[in-house]
């Protein structure tokens, strides 16, 4: 289960740069320290900030505004398969951005074998319903929806017929 992270660093001020740029990241990781890892996997690769010359600022777990509701969300990511690098968008409905990204983790690997390393989330947003796009999505925004139950089994009929207390 992933934990959605905002994580801010910088390269560590020098002579030469007094105030370096500081650089702002959302992190979708299971805990505080993998999140750290991810920022500096993904700051060495955009901005040439390694680790070893750089600060983390600031760790901060974002807790969602309304857990209890359900929600769209689109997923853009990138993955590397066997053949090369492919850019995909998604759509989950959970109730949190975190829980749609684990979602998309697990969908990921059980649709295209994508390890979760080589899976990398651009961006997560919130989809009104009148903006979704696909159409596993779309089936659920109906007001008259409804789940039958057709194979109900009444209890009476799975008691058994020998009992270990005698009759009143």
């Amino acid at each position: 289960q992933l934990k959605e992270f905002v994580v801010v660093g910088r390269k560590v001020p020098t002579v030469h740069l007094p105030k370096p740029a500081i650089y702002k990241m959302t992190i979708y990781a299971p805990n505080t320290v993998d999140a750290k890892s991810r920022f500096w996997y993904f700051l060495r690769r955009l901005k040439k900030v390694k680790s070893a010359v750089g600060e983390i600022m600031e760790v901060k777990e974002i807790a969602e505004k309304r857990p209890g509701t359900i929600k769209n969300y689109g997923i853009a990511l990138r993955y590397d398969s066997r053949s090369g690098t492919h850019n995909m968008y998604k759509e989950y409905r959970e109730l949190t951005k975190a829980d749609a990204v684990t979602a998309c983790y697990r969908d990921m690997a059980s649709r295209h074998r994508v390890r979760s390393r080589s899976l990398h989330i651009i961006s997560v947003d919130s989809v009104q319903a009148k903006d979704t796009r696909r159409t596993n999505i779309k089936q659920f925004h109906d007001s008259k929806i409804k789940f039958p139950l057709p194979h109900r089994v009444i209890k009476s009929m799975q008691k058994s017929k020998f009992v270990t207390s005698r009759p009143n």
